[in-house]
């Protein structure tokens, strides 16, 4: 599959980078301004890549934000179907380790940073 389609710009009329494609293609329509909805339509229709490459991005959001990995099995045979290098090797990574991924995703976790603050600042601060 031929991943350098070249898409004009709607707006501008020169072709939209690559850097500003990856960065729309992951950016949920909720978030885009009128110009960026303008290029992810062209890139959309533009480009079979950009167009299956946002789908499984707002799919894999979806599973993220829905804390429920119930449909990321179908999202990895999915990705891995597509014969994208990366996405094939993004989607092999997960199915590898599977268990440690859908507990990512589904059980509530902290990076510690804010209970180490307040343990630090109520230590400095005796009552």
């Amino acid at each position: 599959m031929d991943v350098s389609e070249a898409v004009r710009d709607p707006d501008a009329g020169h072709m939209i980078s690559s850097v500003v494609a990856a960065a729309l293609c992951i950016k949920p329509r909720g978030r885009l301004t009128d110009r960026q909805a303008g290029k992810v339509n062209a890139l959309k229709q533009g480009s079979t890549v950009f167009a299956i490459m946002r789908g499984l991005a707002m799919r894999f959001n979806g599973i993220l934000r829905s804390r429920s990995s119930e449909a990321l099995d179908e999202w990895i045979d999915d990705a891995i179907a597509t014969e994208l290098t990366a996405i094939m090797r993004f989607a092999s990574v997960l199915r590898r380790d599977i268990d440690a991924v859908k507990n990512a995703i589904e059980l509530p976790w902290s990076n510690g940073q804010g209970s180490a603050k307040r343990q630090m600042s109520s230590k400095s601060h005796p009552s």
